[in-house]
């Protein structure tokens, strides 16, 4: 009996031993790791000065990865080569920096790593990591901040470039086409920037949305923006710049056949006035162009001629282009058709077809508009000004559906091309499914305004030309968000102008207005704004 007793004893104490081993050896995981990585020693340290090496290391606490770090990363001043980083795509404890160019003397350097550095394990990423040094015997400790606008969309979106170039006996206004800022910041995905670091002088303040990343302004792919007075550090000024697309010379490029008797040709910033005009023709030569809507093309169709080749004299404000094109193509494009896409958005918005080529005549007898009950509906009709719209204007009810049918040979277009049979229809709600929306503007600073109602995806509903002080009355809008975007018409042209930095002029002012509540069936809402 002992024995057994012995032997029982001895059992539960193994069976404790080893549930309390199995306990130990489970891992819980602990805590989940918040913490982001920290530098615990550089060679050179931080903010080190008389720097004259070409190899920076950087040692964090625990290992870490870089994530883009070629579009993270800032270098300020910029240099003209890269700096070579590595370990690229695995993790390591050492970030390892090597300079490829040449170092300015006495200059303080700042590699704002943005949010490229996170702890390999839980990616929490240590935020604008910062390393300086100098390669004088002083760190630059001055500083600017402030924020980006955009001069016509509501939004700048997000990586701009802020620069300072200094301003000294070699400076002159073309230098931001063609060399490096002497310091740079960025918004990365914020509007706020900051430049620190710097020392005490007067410079130019500008941004870039720079495409290529080169610290140079290109006008054909940058925005820019700039304060014109020059800015001396150190200053307690806070900085907005207002970020545009400036319109480039005019410039003709290469034309290209697109189909028999149809021609395109396109160009470089502004080609109101342009005038293509056809040599060695004769009098049976006809021509329509018209210019796309949104693109920087003109289509020119022509017809009467049956040679191989067609030169053209283009003159615009006083550049003149000769150029020749090779005619190879034997069919004409097909006469077609699409409908606007907002004829049913809005009430108030006529009934639109688009065609691809411009319509010579139309006859009304064969277009047939009626109503639900089969009732005839009088209309208007009219070719817009490039000849590639019809549009139906006729008075509309509410609750009503409008049947549309155009019959064969109805339309005419510029090469004798007809319809065939089209159908559509146009639908209107309920008056109570409509809402309402009147506004008034206080502190106005001058007119006349252009006021736009716009969608909260910034599509143009209606808009309005204000000379003087009024009410603005839109009636008939869909339910949903809306927004008021303001242009102050300061040259009176009847729309928004761009600026130009050269001739340091600023575009003109926008102001966008968001309601505090959205429009609604069957409800009247009214907004006043005091307009800053």
């Amino acid at each position: 009996m002992r024995k057994q007793f012995s032997v029982l004893i001895a059992f539960l104490f193994l069976v404790i031993i080893f549930t309390d081993c199995a306990k130990r050896g489970r891992p819980t995981g602990g805590d989940k790791d918040e913490d982001a990585p920290l530098l615990v020693k550089s060679f050179p340290r931080n903010y080190s000065t008389n720097f004259n090496g070409n190899e920076i290391k950087l040692v964090f606490d625990e290992f870490v990865k870089l994530k883009d770090v070629n579009t993270q990363l800032i270098v300020s001043p910029p240099l003209k080569n890269l700096p070579m980083i590595s370990p690229s795509g695995t993790a390591s404890k050492t970030i390892t920096i090597k300079i490829l160019d040449t170092l300015k003397e006495n200059t303080t350097y700042l590699f704002n790593f943005g949010q490229s550095v996170a702890d390999n394990n839980e990616g929490n990423v240590f935020n604008n990591f910062k390393f300086v040094f100098s390669t004088g015997p002083i760190i630059d400790s001055l500083e600017i901040r402030g924020n980006i606008t955009e001069a016509f969309q509501k939004e700048p979106g997000d990586n701009v470039t802020v620069m300072l170039y200094e301003i000294n006996k070699s400076f002159n206004d073309s230098i931001i086409y063609k060399e490096k800022p002497y310091y740079v910041g960025n918004t990365l995905d914020s509007t706020l920037w900051e430049i620190t670091n710097i020392k005490a002088g007067e410079y130019l303040l500008m941004a870039l949305k720079d495409v290529s990343r080169n610290y140079t302004f290109n006008p054909r792919e940058d925005k820019i923006g700039f304060v014109k007075e020059t800015i001396t550090v150190p200053t307690d000024s806070v900085y907005s710049i207002n970020l545009f697309k400036e319109i480039i010379p005019y410039r003709l490029t290469r034309p290209f056949e697109v189909s028999k008797g149809h021609i395109m040709f396109g160009y470089e910033g502004e080609a109101d006035s342009i005038k293509i005009q056809p040599l060695n023709v004769s009098d049976k030569f006809i021509s329509n162009t018209s210019f796309e809507k949104e693109k920087d093309t003109i289509n020119y169709f022509f017809k009467g001629y049956s040679a191989d080749s067609i030169q053209f004299k283009v003159e615009n404000k006083g550049k003149l282009d000769t150029v020749m094109v090779r005619l190879r193509s034997k069919d004409t494009d097909s006469l077609q058709f699409k409908r606007s896409p907002l004829n049913d958005a809005y009430f108030s918005n006529n009934f639109t077809l688009l065609s691809n080529i411009p319509l010579m005549s139309v006859d009304s007898s064969k277009i047939n508009l009626i109503d639900k009950d089969s009732i005839s509906v009088n209309y208007n009709f009219k070719l817009s000004e490039d000849k590639t719209e019809l549009i139906l204007d006729f008075v509309k009810d509410y609750d009503k559906k409008y049947a549309i049918e155009i019959l064969p040979n109805a339309i005419t277009d510029f090469f004798g091309q007809t319809n065939d049979t089209l159908k559509y229809s146009l639908i209107t709600k309920k008056e109570i499914d409509y809402g309402k929306l009147y506004v008034t503007l206080k502190g106005v600073e001058s007119y006349p305004i252009i006021v736009q109602l716009l969608t909260d995806k910034e599509k143009i509903v209606k808009e309005i030309y204000a000379a003087e002080t009024q009410t603005f009355n839109f009636i008939n809008l869909l339910p949903g968000k809306y927004m008021l975007r303001v242009i102050y018409d300061e040259n009176r042209n009847g729309k928004w102008d761009t600026g130009n930095f050269l001739q340091k002029r600023q575009p003109e002012k926008v102001i966008y207005l968001e309601f505090d509540r959205d429009v609604r069936a069957n409800w009247d809402l009214n907004e006043s704004f005091t307009l800053e």
